[in-house]
């Protein structure tokens, strides 16, 4: 049987099987690396972190010492992958997607694993809950849907009033390099196999025109799954993509107010600077004054 579905945010297992070529698990560690030298948030009326800790610095989860960072929000998470794993690491975790599709598939899959996962509904650049979190997170390149600069800083608005003074805001992008580089810093065609699927992937390329003047693409994006039963899906798309530059977010943190720039990063190391040749993402630790 062959189905043929369009909408890749409307198929929210097919977008999760594209990009399972990602060690989530070495990013989450990552993050965890980067909170333990970058976090700043105050203590609790106890003395310890307000993070979920005990007195002894045990999780209340069960889990191992994780820091000081005991809570986060993923946003424009789709999946929820990042928040998943790092609630099964002990953390008070949330989640919020514009995709209704994709937060009732992330609030299906946290459930089927047991853990707890807070999944919201909302626009990132204009959202209100209840609570501030210690960590927030934009993975996947996520702020390429922020198209505008106007967009870019009522994100950081928005999650500035949402995230801890001291705690962190970690966005993940594409590296400009792949957009203004003769040389590709990252594939846009692979083959991922998981949970015995084999899917075949494109996802953008050079044919997909950039408007200059507002440095935006539309991505042109195919997925063919290959199911053990015989079963093929396939999804395709047009997918709009702004890409931003390191002077750029740093130009948006500053008219947002809020936010001060702790570190940037190449890769999901300490080592990889945004100039390095092998640097594939661009990544900023924003802290909460």
């Amino acid at each position: 049987m062959i189905a043929h579905v369009s909408g890749i945010y409307d198929e929210p297992d097919l977008y999760q099987l594209a990009c399972a070529y990602r060690d989530v698990p070495a990013e989450v560690t990552a993050l965890l690396s980067w909170c333990d030298e970058h976090f700043r948030g105050t203590a609790g009326p106890d003395g310890v972190a307000d993070t979920g800790q005990d007195a002894t610095g045990t999780n209340k989860g069960g889990q191992p010492d994780i820091g000081k960072v005991g809570s986060v929000l993923e946003l424009a998470a789709g999946p929820a992958e990042h928040a998943r794993e790092l609630a099964a690491r002990g953390l008070s975790a949330a989640a919020l997607d514009l995709s209704a599709a994709m937060c009732a598939y992330a609030a299906r899959q946290a459930a089927a694993a047991g853990l707890a996962l807070d999944v919201h509904e909302a626009d990132m650049r204009d959202f209100s809950l209840s609570r501030q979190f210690d960590l927030a997170i934009i993975m996947l390149n996520s702020a390429c849907h922020l198209f505008t600069l106007d967009d870019l800083v009522a994100n950081l608005r928005a999650v500035t009033a949402h995230v801890v003074p001291g705690g962190l805001y970690v966005l993940e992008l594409a590296h400009p390099a792949d957009y203004l580089s003769p040389d590709l810093r990252t594939s846009n065609t692979w083959t991922i196999e998981a949970d015995g699927v084999v899917a075949d992937v494109t996802w953008g390329g050079r044919e997909d025109p950039i408007d200059p003047v507002r440095q935006i693409t539309r991505e042109h994006m195919s997925i063919t799954a290959r199911y053990a039963d015989g079963t093929i899906r396939t999804a395709s798309d047009v997918v709009p993509n702004r890409f931003w530059t390191a002077t750029e977010l740093t130009a948006a943190v500053r008219l947002a107010g809020g936010f001060t720039i702790a570190a940037t990063y190449g890769d999901f190391d300490t080592s990889t600077t945004l100039e390095d040749k092998s640097a594939w993402r661009m990544i900023f630790v924003l802290r909460r004054e």
